[in-house]
């Protein structure tokens, strides 16, 4: 960190929130007024409005110099307005909320002090009492489970937009897709292990309209299938494909030569009636595809110009270009 550091970076993603934000810049400055946090800036990402919201943020610059903003061209998605934040970023603590006043400003002094004294490299929001209907509150359950057990990270509500983070855990991740709902997982790939919750406020959503939609239930299941995947064999693909299959391999090998013994041994003409004979020719192709494939991912990977670059803590006698990350 340099001296400059602010203490505070807001990030705050928005789409047609015009009505909301003189609100939460209002009561944003409140909180940091009463908590004398002074050093901070507000980034504010309009993604692709067709609304007024851009209009508002500049004027709320005038009346509040720590609001900053940047605006996409057109609507790109949450995730691309976080990654956008975090590279902009400055704070040594960096605080994401949506911009809908459902995420209380009032919880932001007791994350920092989660990050800046608890040594966390970053906290989740847990709305225990959520203000959601059901057919968004039902989705959210099931997917914060499954993200549980898959994961191993011990967070209720992954996929709250009231987060707080170490400077340095948002500089060595990067958000794509739809992966904001999976964050800690990301940053628990990245080794940043110390991962915290806290229960927040949650209040009902005050203008506009849910962005929720059903369709995000597919998304976000596959969005865990990805980056479970990406997380533990992107570098090396062939641990995955390769043990799958020489496995099918194995099975459709050990039936066909079953197959091949009792004709030898029993005398039986048409070893090519049996159902088995099928599955044994099907398993044992399958296995040489998933084997080949995992070949080819690893070849792949091995001459991807991101093969050797690894996220490095901390460098003793040494600058940045005197060491090959390899």
């Amino acid at each position: 960190m340099t001296e400059d550091t602010l203490d505070l970076s807001l990030i705050i993603p928005t789409f047609n929130e015009e009505e909301s934000l003189p609100e939460l810049m209002a009561w944003i400055d409140r909180v940091v007024k009463a908590n004398h946090i002074e050093q901070i800036e507000a980034i504010v990402i309009d993604d692709g409005s067709d609304d007024k919201t851009w209009d508002v943020t500049c004027s709320l610059q005038q009346k509040y110099p720590w609001v900053k903003g940047i605006r996409f061209r057109r609507n790109y998605g949450k995730s691309a307005a976080l990654q956008k934040g975090f590279e902009a970023a400055t704070g040594k603590v960096v605080v994401t909320m949506d911009a809908d006043l459902q995420d209380s400003p009032e919880e932001i002094p007791a994350l920092m002090k989660m990050i800046n004294d608890d040594n966390y490299d970053l906290v989740s929001g847990w709305k225990k009492d959520r203000k959601d209907p059901i057919g968004k509150t039902l989705p959210s359950k099931f997917f914060n489970g499954v993200t549980r057990w898959a994961s191993g990270i011990k967070l209720h509500d992954f996929n709250c937009g009231l987060k707080a983070y170490k400077n340095e855990v948002v500089k060595n991740i990067e958000v794509y897709g739809e992966m904001h709902r999976y964050i800690p997982v990301i940053a628990k790939w990245a080794g940043f292990k110390r991962i915290g919750e806290k229960v927040v406020q949650h209040q009902p959503r005050k203008f506009g309209y849910s962005k929720f939609g059903w369709e995000r239930m597919l998304n976000g299941f596959l969005d865990i299938l990805s980056i479970m995947f990406v997380g533990k064999f992107a570098k090396r693909p062939m641990h995955l494909f390769g043990t799958l299959g020489v496995l099918f391999f194995a099975v459709g090998f050990g039936i066909l030569a079953y197959l091949s013994f009792l004709k030898i041994t029993m005398d039986i003409v048409r070893i090519s009636d049996r159902p088995v004979f099928f599955f044994g020719i099907l398993t044992l192709i399958i296995g040489s595809q998933l084997f080949l494939t995992g070949f080819l991912a690893e070849m792949i990977s091995r001459n991807s110009p991101n093969r050797n670059r690894y996220k490095i803590a901390a460098r003793l006698g040494l600058e940045d270009n005197d060491v090959l990350e390899d």
